[in-house]
């Protein structure tokens, strides 16, 4: 029987959790706790074998009761169930056990509790090996797979192997034939050649992902190959479901805001030379732009003048030719008061304008360029 702490801030999740994990069995709840300032203080006056916690709590951060628990019981296994995925890399220095994305399924559970119990029947002086963990899949600013514990990440016998492994988990568990493969990481090979690099790769990394305990499963059939990821959290995939369903929502919510500047780390397979990628790279470069421009609207909408500009500023740094944002941002600083930002804005639009395309910048923009000076100008002459 495995002796559990429930701690979520939310009544309602605790009650599923519950639920859950009764339909599965050997599990005692030992204690379920609303705020987890007061699970810290029961702690040590119950016994327990492992922790569920959501992260995002008030009064103390889930992440935060979790370094508590790791500092009072450096073995204690710790699962997160959060809705956010930006907190992975957090939850892998804690060595969580596990981090459970809502909403989750009972046989994704029963995979956690599985791991639970193989944590609690080793011996006690296992070496640290950050044993059930689950790494981290991240395509965002470059491609890596992020190792449980420090956190580190694989360190790949060949940049072809990174590379297939990259490609692999770009299909999103798809099958990939052979031939596909090849063609993409190996254009213009002899392809008998080709096949033996592409078959020494996939045994390189068979090897490496079974060396780092990384649950990707290779799987071949039907002259294809395909990644199995069992679950793992992949970055791209949860950062492009949030902005789905931001720009599908008719009522946003600040918090997406915040949530979706920190997934956002960098481009997807952001310098790594992967022709393949760049359609799903622009992709999501495009639609976190628009994005963006959508939470321009709703702060302008709002009266959040800071916040529209934080907004125009972001998609400025993705986009520095573009004119019609450029003006929008400079109208903001105006409004808000700041006339030199609002210039240095006009000073970098004109010269990524030129550098970039070659031209001069349009009559409209040159209006508004125009009628700033002449103000900043007048406001001078009255001083």
């Amino acid at each position: 029987m495995i002796r559990v702490m429930l701690i979520d801030d939310e009544e309602a999740a605790l009650d599923l959790l519950e639920i859950l994990l009764g339909q599965i069995g050997n599990v005692e709840i030992v204690g379920r706790y609303l705020n987890p300032i007061q699970a810290l203080e029961d702690f040590k006056k119950i016994t327990v074998d492992a922790v569920f916690l959501d992260i995002q709590m008030p009064g103390m951060k889930g992440t935060q009761a979790a370094r508590h628990i790791r500092s009072m019981f450096p073995e204690m296994p710790i699962v997160f169930t959060t809705a956010y995925a930006e907190f992975a890399v957090e939850a892998f220095e804690i060595e969580s056990t596990d981090y459970l994305l809502k909403p989750f399924t009972t046989g994704r559970l029963q995979s956690t509790l599985t791991r639970i119990n193989k944590h609690l029947q080793e011996p006690a002086n296992r070496p640290e090996a950050n044993i059930g963990s689950i790494p981290l899949v991240q395509c965002l600013g470059g491609f890596q797979i992020i190792l449980p514990g420090e956190p580190k990440e694989i360190v790949w016998k060949t940049k072809k192997e990174r590379e297939l492994c990259a490609f692999l988990i770009h299909h999103e568990g798809k099958r990939v034939n052979a031939p596909v493969i090849i063609e993409a990481l190996w254009p213009g090979y002899d392809l008998v050649k080709a096949k033996t690099y592409l078959y020494t790769c996939l045994s390189y990394l068979r090897r490496s992902l079974a060396e780092h305990e990384v649950p990707i499963h290779i799987s071949k059939g039907n002259q294809g190959f395909t990644a199995e990821l069992n679950e793992m959290t992949v970055d791209a995939s949860a950062f492009e479901n949030l902005l789905i369903q931001i720009l599908s929502e008719e009522s946003l919510s600040e918090r997406n805001y915040d949530q979706m500047n920190r997934m956002y780390t960098g481009d997807y397979m952001e310098a790594c030379d992967f022709g393949w990628a760049s359609a799903r790279q622009s992709e999501i470069r495009s639609q976190y732009v628009h994005a963006l421009r959508r939470w321009h609207m709703y702060f302008r909408s709002q009266g959040k003048l800071s916040l529209a500009a934080d907004s125009l500023q972001r998609v400025m740094a993705l986009m520095p030719d573009s004119e019609v944002d450029g003006r929008a941002l400079i109208r903001v600083q105006l409004e808000l008061g700041n006339r030199s930002e609002a210039h240095r804005v006009c000073l970098q639009l004109e010269q990524a304008v030129r550098v970039q395309l070659g031209t001069e910048l349009e009559d409209e923009t040159m209006l508004l360029v125009q009628q700033m000076l002449k103000d900043r100008s007048a406001a001078f002459n009255e001083t």
